[in-house]
């Protein structure tokens, strides 16, 4: 006989992307929010940085009336923050903790730190303090709302994501054992950064010592309260099979449980809305694209891109050109190809010569000088983009059928050129690429598929593996995500494989086509929140059978 699953009566998550828009954590906490938020109205409290200060956090609405007499009590303590609501589909409670004072203490919480947790942050530096100020303060916030309102009659579950919230976590852990809790990490520290330093993941993570990389990486403070918060939480995930080995060889723990990364497709228009919307960002891709290159590129013209971060190794943006410059020579490829590299670089300003052409509404035959890019940057010298490019002499001239434009800028629907959302754009393209060599689940190739773009990605990304699972197999270009196997030393042909598929798929016919697209969008269904919150579920079970056993301790 199974037995029954445990529920929260509260959940309090924290994470330094909590209304706060920089990364794919983001994306995690703000699609999965509506489902909670179904299930528990107003007892999933999410609790972030506030980063604004005086300013109006362009994610948040603040309700001064929400919670009004324990704040006015926080705030009398010392204990500031604001409460209203996040701007995202189900509205949960949000509150942005004012995390500044307590820089003067810092001294002393380290010293709690270290000994209650052994935690090293002698050797903190960069957004070390930052963070964990941050994660002290969304701590304090949950311990005060405890002793408000609840008691240890309610089964209370605190979250944190990442190692920026390893403090509060412990804090918790120790000053209120009848709370659940719950640690998640998305990527190790350390396992980014030796990819990131261009060392071998995966052949020699067997070998590697965690400890000893954090030394030689100077990375000690961040790996250390990752370790240990890991060590000592109630329940330790992670987002996928990968992160999870990573975990188990870097971080010496195994995870209790891996919570795949779902998606909310509220937002993804139906209909005459969808096609409308997919026409207005293929005319504008290919307008931008034309007014650049000098050219008369049509509808027929094969569109495809990679987005994401702008780690030039980790998210394959590399072997993406690599790719792009083997298709130039590629006889199977039948159309023109415009690839478009959008990952936010040292933007400057939108080139004006740009704008000019797109307002003047003319066709013009001669190409702008730097062709490559739409946006100037701070450092173009240097930058690592048209670096490459400038290497294979990938210059888009008048004969090449595939020509490569980097969009350096965050597409947030004011970037002065393009000037629409990525969500608006990215339902223009024909293919999505993410080649990626380090990315623990893989938001991008998700989001693709949910508005109907096949899409490449690879087996080092958690939702590659995930993709293969559903297939029983390597999944295809024609089930909706072509999964590429992907290792330490096999750059090259990946490269091959990425240029075979795009030259395959420009042959295919338009019925062929949209079987490929309505396969991807088959699949981004069953990865839906309303499918992976179950994970989830079981993971506040253990957190939760946990803290009662120590209740019965007392």
């Amino acid at each position: 006989m199974t037995k029954e699953i445990i529920a929260p009566d509260y959940v309090f998550e924290s994470s330094w992307e909590v209304c706060n828009k920089v990364g794919g954590i983001y994306t995690v906490l703000s699609t999965r929010a509506k489902t909670l938020q179904e299930m528990m109205t107003d007892r999933i409290i999410f609790i972030g940085p506030d980063c604004w200060g005086e300013k109006s956090c362009p994610y948040f609405t603040e309700d001064k009336t929400l919670l009004k007499e324990w704040k006015t009590e926080a705030a009398d303590s010392g204990l500031h923050f604001k409460v209203g609501r996040w701007d995202i589909p189900g509205s949960p409670i949000a509150i942005l903790v004012d995390f500044q004072p307590f820089f003067a203490q810092k001294d002393q919480i380290y010293t709690w730190l270290w000994e209650n947790y052994q935690v090293d942050s002698l050797h903190a530096y960069g957004d070390y303090d930052e963070a964990s100020m941050f994660s002290y303060a969304a701590a304090l916030v949950v311990e005060s709302y405890y002793h408000k309102y609840l008691d240890a009659s309610k089964k209370v579950i605190y979250h944190g994501n990442e190692w920026m919230t390893g403090l509060g976590v412990l804090y918790i852990n120790k000053k209120l054992p009848e709370v659940g809790t719950i640690f998640t990490t998305h990527a190790t520290s350390i396992g980014r950064s030796i990819a990131g330093n261009n060392k071998p993941l995966y052949d020699y993570l067997f070998a590697y010592n965690g400890d000893q990389m954090s030394w030689e990486l100077n990375m000690q403070s961040k790996h250390s309260i990752e370790k240990q918060t890991a060590h000592h939480v109630d329940c330790f995930t992670t987002v996928s099979d990968i992160t999870a080995n990573e975990c188990k060889e870097l971080l010496d723990r195994q995870v209790d449980f891996v919570l795949p990364n779902g998606f909310d497709n509220s937002f993804v228009p139906k209909g005459p809305a969808f096609t409308k919307k997919r026409k207005t960002a293929r005319k504008r891709l290919l307008d931008v694209a034309n007014a650049l290159l000098g050219t008369n590129l049509d509808d027929d013209t094969l569109i495809v891109s990679t987005s994401g971060r702008y780690e030039f190794r980790n998210k394959g943006v590399d072997v993406y050109i690599e790719a792009m410059n083997r298709l130039l020579r590629d006889k199977e490829l039948t159309k023109n190809v415009v690839a478009f590299i959008e990952v936010p670089g040292w933007v400057g300003e939108p080139r004006q010569d740009l704008v000019d052409r797109l307002k003047s509404g003319k066709q013009y035959d001669t190409p702008l000088p730097v062709p490559e890019i739409t946006h100037w940057l701070h450092n173009m010298t240097h930058d690592n983009v048209l670096g490459m490019l400038k290497f294979l002499d990938m210059q888009n001239r008048p004969e090449d059928k595939v020509k490569l434009i980097f969009l350096p800028c965050y597409l947030t629907g004011d970037d002065g050129v393009i000037n629409l959302s990525y969500y608006d754009l990215i339902l223009g393209n024909d293919l999505c690429i993410y080649p990626s060599y380090y990315e623990p689940w893989g938001y991008t190739p998700l989001e693709a598929v949910a508005f109907k773009v096949p899409c490449i990605t690879t087996d080092l990304a958690g939702f590659g593996l995930w993709a293969n699972s559903v297939k029983g197999g390597y999944s295809e270009i024609m089930d909706g995500v072509k999964v590429i196997h992907r290792t330490d030393y096999n750059y090259s042909e990946v490269a091959d494989e990425i240029k075979d598929t795009v030259a395959f798929y420009s042959n295919l016919k338009t019925k062929e086509r949209e079987k490929a697209r309505s396969n991807a969008s088959k699949l981004s269904k069953m990865a839906l929140w309303s499918h992976f919150i179950a994970y989830y579920q079981q993971a506040y079970d253990l957190a939760l059978r946990k803290a009662e056993e120590r209740k019965q301790v007392k």
